[in-house]
């Protein structure tokens, strides 16, 4: 199965006003990268970048100005797309500028049934959180400490790492790269085991000595402790 794991940044958070400005994909292949990569900058036609979104990511307008406008790079990410699902963390915020600005261009929006989210994947598998990138790579031991601001291509990377932990590990992603992935759903009550009572109860593990110095003792304590009544 082919996978993109993505991420966008951009100049704020209204997907109808704002645009993208950034995106990075890493390309997976049965869960294994496969080391191609796409990372552009983008132009936002205009839309300045708001004060809070560039303290997250740091993209100046000036850096913007001589980078191609979405129409220009569009054929470009959607043939990196094609045939593949497209995986982001809190998808429907990426997928949400994705899909605008296919609209803006004349594209079809992308089916959702070919998003995968990571947040909802990580909120069933750690349903006590947190769920952030950031702290899924310390759940993880994924070594994020270079990561002083949000850029989409190393937050794709991370992702990465996450995302296969997250589906059983490297080794599990090693283990399906030569062949064919195949997807079993189990629900919880399938993974629910039952203790009944075993054939023949375990020995006594008190000698008859400990008994009979246990005894003596609840005797000395007297009145109506708690012990008597065990």
């Amino acid at each position: 199965m082919r996978e993109i794991v993505f991420d966008t940044e951009t100049t704020g958070l209204d997907n109808q006003a704002d645009r993208i400005i950034e995106i990075g994909c890493i390309e997976l292949e049965n869960q294994f990268p496969t080391g191609r990569t796409l990372h552009l900058f983008i132009n936002p036609d205009g839309r300045k970048v708001h004060p809070d979104a560039l303290a997250v990511h740091g993209i100046t307008d000036a850096f913007l100005a001589d980078k191609p406008a979405f129409a220009l790079v569009a054929e470009e990410i959607a043939d990196f797309f094609e045939g593949a699902h497209y995986v982001a963390h809190n998808a429907s915020f990426d997928m949400g500028f994705l899909n605008a600005e296919f609209k803006r261009i004349g594209r079809p929006a992308v089916a959702p049934d070919l998003v995968i989210d990571t947040l909802a994947l990580a909120r069933r598998r750690h349903p006590m959180g947190p769920n952030s990138l950031d702290a899924l790579c310390r759940r993880y031991g994924i070594d994020n400490s270079h990561r002083s601001k949000h850029g989409a291509l190393l937050d794709a990377e991370l992702l990465t790492d996450v995302y296969i932990e997250m589906l059983g590990g490297r080794q599990a992603a090693l283990g399906l790269s030569s062949v064919e992935t195949v997807t079993v759903e189990r629900s919880v009550d399938e993974l629910i085991v039952e203790i009944g009572e075993r054939p023949q109860p375990l020995p006594q593990r008190l000698s008859a000595a400990d008994i009979e110095a246990h005894t003596r003792l609840i005797e000395r304590i007297g009145g109506n402790a708690l012990w008597r009544k065990a």
